[in-house]
């Protein structure tokens, strides 16, 4: 059982996926916010029963599933839509996470959040003993985004801009990765961290 919890967050393309593969690769359990979300709107779930209590059929498939891109439609051109999405799959992820993170084998886990920042931060996760930030500059993300997505400048931008700024994730960090540079060097951050962790973790105890 793990009680210490690593929050980890970072913006889109600053290689939160290459940090938390490293720490995984050191026996560390890491619960994905991305992933639980899925699951709180999942085919059966009561999650997306409230959805279509909420929304209406129209944002459902032929199947019964979510429609994601009717979703999108809906919560990304209206901000009451979106809120209202939030409060229905936001504290479901947390306490998914959570659940996750408590039940994990080791000294301590990892919640894996990339929306972090913008969702509220400490006030919203206060269980996370530590936060994370993985952080890249700006035009990295963006190189990132082009060769990544194969999308065009105009898109990377509004993506990047559509997220808290560096300087609001940095705020919240207890520590940060800078990964702009070879991934090769991420391995000895991530060694360096998971010791760290893991006394921070006996000390918790």
């Amino acid at each position: 059982m793990s009680d210490y919890i690593i929050g980890l967050t970072g913006g889109v393309a600053s290689g939160k996926s290459e940090v938390t593969r490293r720490f995984e690769a050191r026996g560390v359990t890491v619960a994905d916010a991305d992933i639980a979300a899925r699951e709180a709107v999942a085919p059966g779930s009561e999650g997306l029963a409230e959805v279509a209590a909420a929304f209406g059929p129209a944002v459902l498939d032929a199947a019964g599933a979510l429609d994601r891109a009717a979703m999108r439609r809906r919560v990304f051109t209206d901000d009451a839509e979106r809120r209202k999405l939030e409060a229905i799959v936001h504290p479901r992820v947390r306490t998914a996470l959570r659940a996750a993170c408590e039940a994990a084998p080791g000294p301590y886990a990892i919640a894996a959040i990339p929306l972090l920042a913008e969702g509220g931060g400490r006030r919203t996760y206060p269980w996370l003993q530590r936060l994370l930030v993985v952080d890249v500059p700006v035009e990295v993300q963006h190189a990132r985004l082009l060769r990544r997505d194969g999308i065009d400048d105009a898109l990377a931008t509004r993506m990047i801009e559509a997220q808290a700024s560096r300087h609001e994730r940095l705020a919240l960090a207890d520590d940060a990765v800078f990964n702009d540079g070879p991934l090769e060097m991420l391995d000895a951050h991530v060694a360096a961290l998971d010791r760290r962790y893991r006394v921070f973790a006996i000390v918790h105890a």
